[in-house]
């Protein structure tokens, strides 16, 4: 019998809104019958090229025309999942592409018969940067399982547990499957001994069918990360997922180390959009397993022809692509921790500032002001609020102007640090003459603003509360396109 025979064993083809889908049954004997019949211990891969691989290397820019024909050729592989949405690309569709995200989701899903859809979420700040109240949470997760995401991905920028609750709550009673990830970094704190205490707490408060470790500036060396996975799979019940970007030239030898230390999933792209910022070439890390323990079976010729469209495809993009910018390996990662996109952001802000100069200060005092916090992780939206903190340090003085989202964070909103906050920033904080209070934007609000001859579906009424001012211009300018439309075909 073959591994992809056993493999069916344990699934079961379901239908939810007239689209087929594949639920994995929770058996934890499926990889060991694999094992016995075969010889091969089953490993799956995982795509992020429509989703983490261009919003790495095209700024997010990719336009849903082009992901809905590469989804379709991906759909044919054999990865376990694709991941289509999420992160930054909801924002990047209204705001720069003139795009409705929900649209491209169901677009995606139409063409994708046969593959799990998976999305990045980012706790409750969603597919945003702050906080959303809870109506907002509950309805956006709804939603997007309804349009068609079967595996939510969800992380939050502290690890802090309480901002994962609601949203994977919500994710499970809708019955899809969710990944939990513990977001690594590098620091006096953030120890093999931490995560897997971590995990540990994760997997008693959640049930995630997986725990995933999001390595998102490429720092996870590779006998580090056998380590941890090693630890994590004797310690955890639930299988296991490793994502890791190319920044610090790590990530294939990172992922073969964990695929041998008995990771079930690892994260990797189409080989033209792969390495730099971006992830491992899934074409490679194929070839490196073939006649080994864990062959991965997939369809090379169609994955060949995948990365065929995608190179032709990228060439469209050529003024985002930061591969022709910039060199392939940046080591200096290990020291600062930036991801790639926050690194372009850095050097934008400075450009505008006329202190381009000054980028090497900056990403010192990055480190500094990432332990000042509390040595939070990089990642969005702590890596946007640590790296524009530094660069005011830099070019008016350290703390002089103090940002209104550091205050938050020092006030505890964003979550819990993983260490005690700097004292003197604290009490600058106390001392601080308390500014009016943000207006949250929940679903009742956003009912009552949002005209009713901009409204198409519920889902607008969703995207108005995440971004209001944006949602409001590309709602303006979608009834402008309707009624162009309407006069030209009566024109006809």
């Amino acid at each position: 019998m073959t591994s992809y025979a056993i493999f069916f064993l344990g699934t079961a083809l379901v239908r939810r809104d007239s689209v087929p889908r594949f639920e994995v049954l929770k058996n934890p004997y499926i990889a060991t019958l694999t094992l016995l019949a075969t010889g091969k211990i089953m490993v799956v891969l995982i795509d992020l090229t429509v989703r983490d691989g261009q919003q790495s290397l095209l700024a997010t820019r990719m336009r849903t025309e082009d992901v809905v024909k590469i989804v379709e050729v991906l759909d044919r592989v054999g990865f376990y999942a694709l991941e289509v949405w999420g992160g930054a690309t909801f924002d990047a569709a209204l705001r720069y592409l003139g795009e409705d995200p929900w649209e491209r989701l169901r677009e995606v899903r139409r063409v994708a018969r046969k593959t799990k859809l998976m999305m990045l979420l980012r706790g409750v700040n969603l597919v945003g940067y702050k906080h959303y109240p809870p109506d907002v949470v509950e309805k956006f997760v709804e939603y997007a399982y309804r349009n068609g995401i079967d595996v939510f991905r969800v992380f939050d920028a502290l690890n802090d547990p309480k901002n994962l609750e609601l949203p994977t709550r919500v994710a499970k009673r809708m019955g899809a499957e969710v990944q939990i990830c513990i977001v690594y970094t590098v620091s006096p704190v953030h120890t093999v001994d931490y995560y897997v205490k971590l995990a540990e707490d994760l997997v008693h408060r959640f049930e995630p069918e997986w725990i995933t470790i999001k390595d998102m500036s490429g720092i996870l060396k590779p006998y580090v990360a056998y380590e941890l996975v090693s630890r994590l799979r004797k310690e955890i019940g639930v299988k296991i997922d490793v994502h890791s970007h190319a920044t610090a030239g790590f990530a294939p030898m990172t992922l073969l180390k964990s695929i041998e230390a008995g990771a079930d999933a690892v994260d990797v792209v189409v080989s033209s959009l792969s390495m730099f910022t971006s992830h491992t070439p899934a074409e490679t890390l194929i070839e490196a397993l073939r006649g080994t323990p864990y062959e991965v079976n997939v369809d090379v010729n169609t994955l060949f022809e995948a990365s065929k469209l995608v190179w032709e495809i990228r060439k469209k993009y050529r003024e985002y692509d930061y591969a022709l910018k910039n060199p392939p390996v940046d080591i200096r990662v290990l020291q600062h921790q930036i991801p790639g996109g926050m690194l372009s952001n850095l050097l934008a802000q400075l450009r505008e500032l006329g202190a381009e100069d000054k980028l090497p200060e900056v990403l010192e005092e990055v480190v500094r002001v990432r332990e000042d916090l509390g040595w939070p992780p990089l990642v969005t939206p702590i890596s946007q609020i640590v790296g524009a903190q530094a660069v005011l340090n830099i070019v008016v003085g350290r703390y002089k102007v103090l940002l209104k989202e550091v205050r938050d964070y020092v006030k505890g909103k964003y979550g819990t640090p993983p260490a005690p906050v700097k004292r003197e920033l604290v009490e600058m904080v106390q001392s601080m003459v308390e500014e009016e209070r943000e207006e949250v934007v929940d679903l009742k609000r956003a009912k009552k603003e949002l005209p009713r001859d901009y409204v198409e579906k519920f889902e607008d009424y969703i995207t108005y509360a995440l971004f209001p001012d944006v949602a409001k211009k590309f709602f303006e300018e979608r009834k402008s396109r309707r009624f162009i439309e309407v006069l030209s075909r009566y024109g006809q």
